[in-house]
């Protein structure tokens, strides 16, 4: 059963493929989007962070930080 909060396939790809929702054509910024991380503008490249969305911001600053922390770790 689908979802009716989540956006159709059709919508998804217009956001994907809208200019405007592409800051310095790499960062996604896209308010209406609810997707944490959307596919990049080219799919087969894996996925980016929706930076109009809060939640995926703090995953991406939790993630670095814990990367930084076993970095330092890692040289002790």
């Amino acid at each position: 059963m689908r979802n009716f909060n989540e956006p159709s396939e059709e919508t998804k790809n217009k956001w994907q493929n809208d200019p405007d929702n592409w800051i310095w054509g790499m960062f996604y910024y896209n308010p209406e989007d609810p997707r944490l991380f959307p596919p990049k503008k080219i799919k087969e490249f894996g996925w980016t962070t929706n930076f109009a969305n809060p939640n995926s911001v703090l995953v991406m600053l939790i993630l670095i930080s814990v990367l930084l922390i076993f970095t330092l770790f890692a040289r002790l």
